[in-house]
């Protein structure tokens, strides 16, 4: 049994390939991919639980496959190699949603145990919806849109819908505030104080026509993070204020 499928986006023919007899050796499930375009299609629709990305790539960078996944896929795990090791390339890789960063040369050890790591703390990355049904209310992703109760539609900015969809992928399980920030937003929670993600939650909540005083569609559960409702939960795992 494979330990995960891990799309490797390198056009260095023999550095790829030295990447994915090692992948292989090691349990995994490699697939290939010589250019960012190639390696943007594979991401989106292969399935895969890691990508291994290139920086330096023909047709599309690095960094603007990373942007366009993040935007599609904001739970797939991503690590970055480049043999640009300066801090600004690093930080922007990290800004970017890029859950570690390697510079060349590197070794095949330090390279799995690097994966190792990422795989162990995503979470689990269920498959993709397209609309989720809730409380009388009807959740479209495709066109961005939230119908209501009472037949009445309202739209959702890219970021709400996609902090709505995570949300939705993960049924039963509060989410915390520092995922949200990694998985939706794309940034590094670690030294961040912000209440973006509170924010946001707020105005789904008015989008919802959620009671924002009693909240039934998303909840707060206390300690731990917001988590979509899909049946109803047991009233000592909410809060009962809106954040």
């Amino acid at each position: 049994m494979s330990l995960g499928r891990i799309l490797v986006v390198e056009d260095d023919t023999p550095i790829r390939r030295g990447i994915v007899d090692a992948l292989r050796f090691s349990g995994y499930e490699p697939i290939e991919a010589c250019d960012g375009r190639a390696g943007l299609d594979a991401a989106l629709g292969a399935g895969v639980d890691l990508v291994l990305l290139d920086v330096l790539l023909p047709k599309l960078d690095g960094f603007e496959v990373l942007e366009e996944l993040r935007k599609a896929e904001p739970t797939l795990g991503v690590i970055m190699l480049t043999a640009r090791g300066t801090e600004e390339d690093r930080v922007r890789g990290l800004r970017g949603g890029a859950d570690d960063y390697v510079v060349k040369p590197f070794s095949a050890t330090e390279l799995l145990a690097r994966v190792e790591a990422v795989l162990r703390r995503a979470p689990e990355r269920p498959d993709t919806i397209e609309s989720i049904e809730i409380a009388g209310r009807t959740i479209d992703f495709a066109r961005r849109e939230i119908q209501l109760p009472d037949g009445r539609r309202v739209a959702l900015s890219e970021r709400e819908a996609g902090l709505l969809r995570y949300l939705g992928q993960c049924p039963g399980r509060a989410v915390s505030r520092e995922e949200l920030l990694q998985r939706v937003w794309g940034i590094d929670p670690r030294g961040v104080h912000t209440r973006t993600v509170d924010m946001h939650v707020a105005r789904v909540r008015e989008a919802l026509g959620d009671d924002a005083a009693h909240p039934s569609v998303i909840v707060t559960v206390r300690g731990k993070g917001y988590m979509l409702a899909a049946s109803e939960t047991e009233p000592s795992e909410q809060e009962t204020s809106a954040t």
